[in-house]
């Protein structure tokens, strides 16, 4: 599959959408920003647009518009703690460089 999820991604967007108490699921998509360029975004998704696509990942439903996917293709999403810091970790083959920050990348 193109895309895939840590098992630890995926109790952690289980446990959001369950306190949530709905949703399709979770986009993951693109925008432009930052120094890089891109940058990710993360939200519930209760309805689908057009030119989006579902995956069904461990479990979960990723929501992917066909603009982005083209840039996630082969995207592993992993949620990781540190510490005291935590949260989601985006492993993409297709980003060519981020900025210092590490808030936005370069394809």
């Amino acid at each position: 599959m193109a895309i895939s999820m840590t098992p630890a991604a995926a109790d952690r967007v289980r446990s959001f959408l369950a306190n949530r108490g709905e949703g399709l699921g979770l986009r993951l998509g693109l925008r432009t920003s930052g120094c890089s360029g891109m940058a990710y975004v993360i939200e519930f998704v209760d309805e689908l647009n057009d030119d989006d696509e579902l995956y069904n990942i461990e479990g979960v439903n990723i929501i992917i518009d066909a603009k982005s996917f083209i840039y996630l293709q082969g995207i592993e999403l992993d949620f990781v703690k540190e510490g005291l810091n935590e949260g989601f970790q985006f492993n993409n083959p297709n980003a060519k460089g981020e900025c210092g920050c590490g808030e936005s990348f370069t394809v």
